[in-house]
């Protein structure tokens, strides 16, 4: 039986998981990580898309993308397939990387936006990896705390921070302030 296609609704961001195959992990080593986000600006360069939050974690990452010219199935797709060559060159393997398909979820509102992107944020936090959430280094919450940290050309702050009134440094604090509250 084939495979439902997947439904790209145009201009909304999507919710996405990824996860190694068997729950190994897909980044070993730092340079795993540089490795994955290389490959983000090289496609970025290629198809623009725009990310409002990131994690990596060491067997899955999550990415709060938005493509506004191609389907996000085809964004998708080569980001795993590049990383896929990458890891298995790396390490010497052959066959699969991914566990899956990908999972997504369309992000209709404000509320699914900010949602998604503490749950993202706190990944680390949750699976105890570090106390703060500015504490580990492969996700995008250093961006939004640190006024002077300068964000990648596809992440996109402001999809996130114009949710918050006032100047971009106290649109940070809001909503770096929510979800310290939450903790």
């Amino acid at each position: 039986m084939p495979r439902k296609k997947r439904i790209w609704v145009f201009n909304h961001y999507y919710h996405i998981v990824s996860r190694g195959n068997r729950r190994d992990p897909l980044f070993l080593y730092t340079e795993d990580f540089e490795a994955f986000l290389h490959i983000l600006h090289q496609l970025h360069e290629k198809i623009p898309f725009e990310l409002a939050s990131y994690c990596f974690m060491t067997n899955h990452y999550h990415l709060q993308l938005r493509s506004k010219e191609v389907p996000i199935s085809k964004v998708m797709g080569l980001i795993n397939k590049r990383y896929s060559n990458y890891y298995n060159t790396k390490y010497c393997l052959t066959g699969h990387v991914f566990e899956k398909r990908y999972f997504d979820k369309v992000i209709v509102d404000k509320e699914g936006m900010l949602e998604v992107s503490r749950y993202i944020h706190e990944n680390p936090v949750k699976a105890k990896m570090v106390m703060l959430p500015e504490h580990y280094p492969w996700s995008s919450y250093h961006l939004y705390k640190n006024p002077y940290a300068t964000p990648p050309e596809f992440v996109n702050l402001n999809s996130i921070l114009d949710y918050y009134e006032g100047s971009e440094e106290e649109k940070r604090r809001k909503y770096c302030q929510e979800d310290e509250s939450r903790r």
